[in-house]
């Protein structure tokens, strides 16, 4: 369980995020909205400590994350993946490689700088990209992918950590309707699957509600909704997101869940 007392980030005097309290069960898929500035990359970022809480403390399975320093640290990020909307991929490296990354929170340092990964962990990778529809890519620079298959890429490096969270930070941002679907579809499949637990930023409220568990709604940095998505009116939608409410509403994704290729990474 993810628990948030009271969080907040200061950038000078503006309060990024403002006093933010959340309990996150185990193996949930939240879906965190709102327009942009409101402070969902901010928040996720705290969780995973790239960025640090001016105030409040974050605990998970009872660890205060917030305290972690050094080893302690990275091991908990690497229970705690990321995954970012610029998919944050080596592009002159194969695909491959780049999903390896994910396993250099496991390895010694010195091996991870050389690359030097166990057939087991390549394993490991394959079977993520082929859960993904990926492995025939696998030789393939990351560059030359489309964005849809780089993000997939990017998933798979998240899988390969073996995490117990993954935090997505708008991932589906720069993404056709298409793509869209196939991102989401594989985040909600690893939630379903492996019982992952899942926090998503998505501008997209269509997308959030017909993907998402539950939705937290940020607005200046603060909670202003958290409930079901049948609980998200179009009132509270226009409170969150005023004249852009209409816009965001607009995008067509169903979930496609069931169909999903089958994953098999070990530890899950």
């Amino acid at each position: 369980m993810l628990r948030l007392d009271g969080v907040v980030k200061k950038f000078g005097d503006k309060r990024a995020v403002d006093g933010v309290s959340l309990v996150v069960p185990k193996g949930q898929l939240v879906g965190v909205i709102g327009q942009s500035g409101s402070g969902k990359s901010t928040l996720l970022r705290m969780i995973n400590r790239l960025s640090d809480p001016s105030e409040g403390r974050i605990f998970f399975e009872g660890i205060d994350v917030t305290a972690l320093q050094g080893r302690d640290l990275r091991a908990w990020r690497a229970r705690c993946a990321m995954i970012f909307q610029q998919f944050n991929l080596a592009g002159r490296l194969d695909v491959l490689t780049n999903v390896m990354m994910g396993r250099s929170f496991h390895a010694p340092l010195w091996r991870a700088l050389l690359k030097l990964w166990t057939m087991d962990e390549k394993a490991m990778g394959l079977s993520a990209l082929e859960g993904l529809d990926m492995a025939r890519v696998s030789g393939q620079r990351a560059d030359t992918l489309s964005g849809g298959q780089q993000q997939r890429v990017a998933i798979a490096r998240a899988l390969v950590q073996e995490p117990d969270i993954i935090l997505a930070d708008e991932p589906i941002a720069s993404l056709d309707p298409r793509n869209t679907q196939v991102v989401m579809d594989a985040l909600l499949h690893i939630n379903k699957h492996f019982g992952i637990t899942v926090m998503v930023n998505l501008h997209s409220l269509e997308v959030a509600r017909k993907y998402c568990d539950r939705l937290v709604g940020l607005s200046s940095g603060r909670v202003v909704f958290d409930g079901v998505p049948a609980q998200l009116t179009e009132g509270v939608a226009r409170d969150l997101y005023g004249l852009e409410a209409d816009e965001v509403a607009a995008v067509d994704a169903r979930p496609a869940f069931g169909a999903a290729p089958g994953f098999a990474v070990a530890g899950h």
